[in-house]
Order: structure tokens, then sequence, then C-alpha cells
């Protein structure tokens, strides 16, 4: 579907609601604190877990290392991809966010998620 086309009106009752957060959330690898925040984006999107994201700005970056890898989802847009990287440990794609995510999820810009699997989390 071109980019101008919205999925939201093909599938009307399918939704991706942004809530915004007030409580702190902390996400570790290997042992060091990756990203921190109290301002967390939840993200409630039918036939999908919760998932939280956070603003880039809480996010510590010299741990993450851009990928090729990216994914289409049909309701926010490209996805482009991080690899954790902490000493000698390493968890490939496990980080990704929607740089230009369509106009019905604007929000998401700036934000990024973690695979929960993959990540110590702190609430």
């Amino acid at each position: 579907m071109p980019r101008g086309e919205s999925f939201f009106a093909k599938y009307p009752d399918y939704r991706v609601d942004l809530v915004p957060g007030s409580e702190p959330v902390q996400v570790s690898f290997a042992g060091a604190v990756i990203a921190e925040t109290s301002r967390p984006l939840y993200v409630r999107e039918t036939k999908h877990d919760e998932v939280v994201y956070f603003a880039r700005e809480d996010v510590n970056f010299a741990h993450l290392v851009s990928t090729d890898h990216s994914t289409h989802c049909p309701f926010k847009g490209d996805a482009t991809y991080w690899t954790l990287r902490v000493g000698d440990e390493e968890s490939e794609n496990s980080v990704w966010g929607y740089e230009d995510p369509f106009p019905e999820v604007a929000g998401l810009a700036g934000y990024v998620a973690f695979y929960p699997d993959r990540v110590e989390w702190s609430r």
C-alpha cells in the first residue's frame, strides 16, 4: 500500500494507542543501564502485547550499533534496528524505532523500544 494510503481506513477496528506514562522504567543489558525514563510511552496495539518506548534522549546510544535490518508495519511504518553491545555481550537487532512513522502514530518519532525478553527491566 502506498505511503499516502492508511491501513487504519481499511481496518477501522484496529487500534494503535500511544499512552504517555509517568512512572520510572529502566532497561539494562549485560549489567549496563541502557535506558532510563520517568516518561515512558506505552504503545497499545490490537493483537499485540503492550510495548514500552523510550525517548531517544533517555537511551544510552553508546551501547547501540545501527544495523541494516528493517521491518515494515502497515500501521506504523518502517522500523530501523540497533544491536545492543556491552563488552563482549551482544544482542542483535534487539532495539527498534520508527524514524518516520505514519501520521496516525507520529508520536513514535524520536522513540525506541526493546525486545522485552532480551533486556532486564526495572519498574
